[in-house]
């Protein structure tokens, strides 16, 4: 059965980072591009970033544009999710999720159906 799981996340101070992995098993994990999301409470959820199968193509939120890398390493079945320069309002619980079929684009936030159970961020002083 396909699984995502995350690394642990945690309480950071504003200004701090933090490096969020997620690990795929299941399903061939270079063929899928990845994203990250996240939903803090009472609030929409956001397609923060998006990396295509080889790597080369990426998406940003513009909030976190600059502050934030997407990576992957397809060797270790693993994404990755570099928080830099983190504000409060990056508080939100985050998800690794895997696009729905094997193609080479990043496609649309619709396509991304299959999530890990998410991994809590708190930026706070």
């Amino acid at each position: 059965a396909q699984q995502l799981t995350e690394s642990r996340g945690g309480l950071v101070q504003p200004g701090g980072s933090l490096k969020l992995s997620c690990t795929g098993s299941g399903f061939w994990f270079s063929q899928y591009s990845m994203s990250w999301v996240r939903q803090a409470p009472g609030k929409k959820l956001e397609w923060v970033s998006a990396i295509s199968p080889d790597g080369v193509t990426t998406y940003y939120l513009d909030s976190v544009k600059g502050r934030f890398t997407i990576s992957r390493d397809n060797a270790k079945n693993q994404v990755y999710l570099q928080l830099n320069d983190l504000k409060t309002e990056d508080t939100a619980k985050y998800h690794c999720a895997k696009r729905d079929f094997a193609k080479g684009d990043l496609g649309t936030l619709s396509e991304y159906n299959f999530w890990g159970q998410g991994t809590q961020v708190t930026v706070a002083a």
